[in-house]
Order: structure tokens, then C-alpha cells, then sequence
């Protein structure tokens, strides 16, 4: 590999602050925030909006929509009128 042309790749914490879920990982990410890990080392932190920790869909709190209805509502909204 050519040396200074590609990116540190280095431990960052990935943090779900809405439900404290965070894992360890390497990345190329560059932030300014830091956090303490359960091993006593300081890690660069990204803060996160939705992980697999807060999604529905990873969480099982996801909600079934009524296909069978909106089908209904469909034809019953664009079907042809008798004439």
C-alpha cells in the first residue's frame, strides 16, 4: 500500500444513545467526541439515532399493517363505476 493516502483505521464506539446500546468496531470515521469503554481505554465516539438495539424491526415491537384493508380501500376507491 502507497503510505499517507489512505485513511487511520482505528477502535471507535458506535453509541444508540436512545436505548444505550453501543458496540466496539473499527472505522475510518473522524470524530471529536471520546468515550471511556468497559476496558478502560478511551475510544473516539459516534453518536447514533437508530441501531439494532432501537430499531423495530431487530426489536420485534414492529407493527403489522392490515394489507388485506388497503386492498379493499383500493378497488373500492378506483373501481370502475357502472354505466
Amino acid at each position: 500500500m502507497k503510505k499517507g493516502i489512505h485513511p487511520s483505521y482505528k477502535p471507535v464506539v458506535f453509541k444508540d444513545f436512545s436505548c444505550d446500546f453501543a458496540v466496539l468496531t473499527r472505522s475510518t470515521i473522524k470524530t471529536t467526541e471520546t468515550i471511556a469503554w468497559e476496558d478502560g481505554k478511551t475510544y473516539p465516539l459516534v453518536r447514533l439515532e437508530i441501531s439494532s438495539g432501537s430499531h423495530p424491526f431487530f426489536t420485534g415491537k414492529q407493527k403489522l399493517l392490515d394489507s388485506a384493508g388497503r386492498v379493499e380501500k383500493f378497488n373500492k376507491k378506483y373501481a370502475k363505476t357502472a354505466k
